[in-house]
C-alpha cells in the first residue's frame, strides 16, 4: 500500500523560490524520464523472453541478468522519484494530531532524519559498488559495478532532493532546529557507545524498538527509520563492517521475483485507463444493482475481480470507487459507510493473487509463489461472504422504488462488453499454470493483452497518460522496494543478534501449541499492520516466524493467509492504519465519517480471519 502522494502530508514542500523550483524541475527530468524508460524496458525485455522461449524455442540466455541490472536501477531511481514527490510510506497519525507549529517541525525533522541516513550510507554504498567492479556477470560478461552503481547514484540523488526540500522551507530557524535535533540525537548515541557495549541484547530494544518507534511516530518515512536503526546498531554495538548494511539492502531489493511488483502496478493503472475495470464493474452492477444493498455487493465483488489483475490496493480502489460511489450516494448511502466498506474490501482482497504482499512473502520466506496464488483465492471469498452479511443487515430496508431493473438485453450486452476484461485474470493464471511464463513474467502478458484490448475492443487508450503512468509505477515501486531493502538489513541484524532463536524458543514455550501461536500471530500482525504497514512487517518478521510455524505444524501457506489478512486488518483500521486514509482520499470522503461504520466491517473481517485460521482446508485444500 502506498502513502498519500501529498507533499505536505509527507513532510516535503514544493519549492517556492524560482531558482529552487528550476533545480527541482531539472531533478525531475533527470530522474523521471530514465525511470519511465526503465519500466518500459523491463516490460519489453520480459515479454521478449516469453516469446523467444515459448514461441521461437530459442531462449535469451542473458535476459534475466539484464533484467536484474535494470531492476536495481529502477528501484533506486524510483525511490528518488518517490522521495521528491513525498510518496515514501510514513505514519502520519500522530503528526496530524499535533499543533501546526509542532507539525511543521516534525515534517522538516522527517526530511532531516532521512538526509542523515543518506549521508551515513553514501560512503559505504560507493565502496560497495567499487568492490563489485571485480565481479564479472556470467552471461553478459560485464562488471557487476554496472548494477551496483545504482545504489550510490540513487542515494546521492536523494541527498540532493533532501537538500532542495530543506532549502525550500524558507524558515531558517525551523530547518536549523530540525538539523540540530537530528545531530544532537546522533551525538548523544555516539557518546553512549561505551554504555551500549555492556548492554548485550538490550540494545535490540533501544535500536529496533526505541529508534524505530520514535522515528515512525515522528513521521520519518518507514524505510529511513529502519535504515537508521540498522546502521546505528551495527556502528555502535558491533564491529561488523558498515558495508553490510548496503549489502543487505542490495540483497533485499535484488530478488528477481520482486520485478513483478512494478509490472503488476502498471497493469493495474492500465486496466483503469483502458476502461476494462469499468466494464467489469458495469456487468456486476447490472447483475446485483437492483437488489437491496446491491451496489455494496458490487463493490465487494469488483474489488475481488480487479484485485485478480492488479497487485496494488491503491490502484484497485482507484479503479472501482469512482465508478460506484456517485450512484451509491444518489441512492442514499452515507459517505462514511462507503469509505468504510472500501477500506474493508481493501483488507479482504489482500490475499487475492497477484497481491504484492503475496509476492513479497514468497520472496523473503521461500514459500512457493504458485502455492500462495492458489491458496489466496478462497480466504478472500470467505471474507467477502462475512462482509456481505454485514451489508445485508445494514441495507435490508433500503428503498429501491427509484431503481430500475435492467432488461435481459441490457444485462447481456454489458456481459458481452465485459468478457474481454473478465478473461484477463484467467489469461494470467493460465499462463502460469501452463508454464508459458513465470510469476515474474506473467504480468507482461497481462500488459500486452490489456493494451490490445484497450486499442481494439474498448477503443480507449490515452497515449498521453502512458509516461505519467510509467513514472507513477516507478515511484510506488521504489517506495516499496526501498522499504524491503532496509527491512532486509534490519532483519539480518535481528537474526545475527540471536533474536530469531530467542523468539522461536519463546513461541515454542507458549501454552496451547499451534492454537496460541496463531492467536498471538494474529494480534501481532494486526498491530504491526497498523503501525508499520504490511510489507515492512512481512519482510521483518516473515523470515523469523515462518520457520516457527513449520515447527508448530502449521502449513506455511495457511500461515501466510493468516498473517496477510491480520496485517490487512491493521493496515485498513483507523486511527493508525494508513490504508484507511488512502481509501478516504480516493473516495474524497472525510475520514472521520467512516470511523463508526467500519467497526462492523472489521468485526466481519475478524470472523472471516478466525474461520481461515481454524479451517486449514480453506487455504490449502486446492494445492
Amino acid at each position: 500500500m502506498t502513502a498519500l502522494s501529498d507533499h505536505k502530508a509527507a513532510g516535503l514542500t514544493v519549492p517556492s523560490s524560482p531558482g529552487l523550483a528550476r533545480v527541482d524541475a531539472i531533478l525531475g527530468r533527470i530522474v523521471e524520464i530514465p525511470v519511465a524508460l526503465l519500466v518500459a524496458a523491463e516490460i519489453v525485455l520480459l515479454f521478449s523472453g516469453i516469446v523467444a522461449r515459448y514461441v521461437l524455442h530459442t531462449p535469451i540466455t542473458w535476459s534475466d541478468e539484464l533484467a536484474s541490472i535494470l531492476f536495481l536501477w529502477l528501484a533506486m531511481l524510483g525511490s528518488v522519484v518517490a522521495f521528491r514527490r513525498g510518496e515514501h510510506m510514513r505514519m502520519t497519525a500522530f503528526v496530524s494530531w499535533a499543533s501546526p507549529p509542532v507539525r511543521a517541525f516534525l515534517d522538516v525533522f522527517a526530511v532531516a532524519a532521512a538526509l542523515a541516513f543518506l549521508l551515513l550510507v553514501i560512503g559505504p554504498a560507493a565502496e560497495f559498488a567499487h568492490e563489485e567492479d571485480a565481479i564479472v556477470t556470467p552471461a553478459l560478461e560485464i562488471s557487476n559495478m554496472w548494477r551496483a552503481g545504482a545504489l550510490p547514484v540513487g542515494l546521492g540523488l536523494m541527498i540532493v532532493v533532501a537538500l532542495v526540500r530543506l532549502a525550500s522551507v524558507g524558515n531558517l530557524r525551523l530547518v536549523g532546529g530540525a538539523l540540530l535535533a537530528v545531530a544532537g540525537i546522533a551525538l548523544l548515541f555516539t557518546l553512549l557507545q561505551p554504555v551500549f557495549a555492556g548492554l548485550g541484547k538490550l540494545n535490540l530494544l533501544i535500536f529496533f524498538v526505541g529508534i524505530v518507534a520514535g522515528a515512525v511516530f515522528a513521521g520519518v518515512p518507514i524505510a529511513f527509520a529502519f535504515g537508521l536503526a540498522s546502521f546505528g546498531y551495527l556502528a555502535l554495538t558491533t564491529s561488523v563492517p558498515l558495508l553490510v548494511v548496503i549489502g543487505r539492502m542490495d540483497e533485499g531489493m535484488s530478488h528477481l521475483i520482486l520485478l513483478s511488483v512494478p509490472l503488476f502496478v502498471f497493469l493495474g493503472l492500465l486496466i483503469e485507463m483502458t476502461g476494462m475495470a469499468r466494464a467489469m464493474v458495469a456487468v456486476l452492477a447490472n447483475l446485483l444493482g437492483h437488489v437491496r444493498g446491491g451496489l455494496s455487493y458490487v463493490l465487494v465483488g469488483a474489488m475481488y475481480l480487479v484485485s485478480g489483475i492488479s497487485g496494488a490496493k491503491a490502484a484497485d480502489m482507484a479503479a472501482v470507487a469512482p465508478v460506484l460511489f456517485p450512484e451509491m450516494k444518489a441512492r442514499g448511502a452515507k459517505p462514511g459507510d462507503l469509505v468504510a466498506l472500501l477500506a474493508a474490501t481493501g483488507a479482504q482482497t489482500e490475499t487475492i493473487p497477484p497481491s504484492i504482499v503475496l509476492i513479497t512473502i514468497g520472496s523473503v520466506t521461500g514459500v512457493s509463489i504458485a502455492a500462495l496464488f492458489t491458496g489466496g483465492l478462497l480466504p478472500g471469498l470467505v471474507l467477502a461472504f462475512t462482509l456481505c452479511v454485514v451489508v445485508w443487515f445494514r441495507y435490508r430496508n433500503e428503498d429501491l422504488s427509484r431503481v430500475r431493473r435492467p432488461t435481459r438485453r441490457e444485462l447481456g450486452r454489458s456481459l458481452f462488453v465485459a468478457i474481454p476484461a473478465l478473461a484477463l485474470p484467467f489469461v494470467i493464471r493460465a499462463a502460469v499454470v501452463e508454464g508459458v511464463a513465470t510469476a515474474t513474467e506473467v504480468s507482461t502478458i497481462g500488459i500486452v493483452y490489456s493494451i490490445v484490448v484497450g486499442l481494439l475492443v474498448y477503443r480507449r487508450f490515452d497515449w498521453g497518460r502512458v509516461v505519467p503512468m510509467l513514472v507513477e509505477t516507478a515511484a510506488l515501486s521504489g517506495a516499496i522496494l526501498l522499504i524491503i531493502g532496509t527491512a532486509t538489513g534490519m532483519a539480518w541484524c535481528l537474526t545475527r543478534s540471536g533474536f530469531s532463536t530467542d523468539l522461536a524458543q519463546l513461541m515454542a514455550s507458549l501454552p496451547g501449541g499451534s492454537f496460541t501461536f496463531i492467536a498471538v500471530s494474529i494480534v501481532a500482525f494486526i498491530v504491526l499492520g497498523s503501525v508499520l504497514e504490511g510489507i515492512p512487517a512481512i519482510v521483518l518478521f516473515g523470515p523469523l516466524l515462518f520457520p516457527i510455524a513449520r515447527q508448530m505444524g502449521v502449513h506455511e501457506v495457511q500461515y501466510a493467509m493468516i498473517v496477510i489478512l491480520a496485517m490487512g486488518m491493521g493496515l485498513f483500521a483507523p486511527p493508525f492504519g494508513v490504508g484507511y486514509y488512502v481509501a478516504s482520499a480516493i473516495g474524497r470522503i472525510n475520514p472521520d465519517e467512516g470511523m463508526r461504520p467500519i467497526l462492523g466491517y472489521l468485526a466481519a473481517l475478524l470472523v472471516g480471519l478466525i474461520l481461515v485460521a481454524a479451517i486449514p482446508w480453506l487455504s490449502i485444500g486446492f494445492l
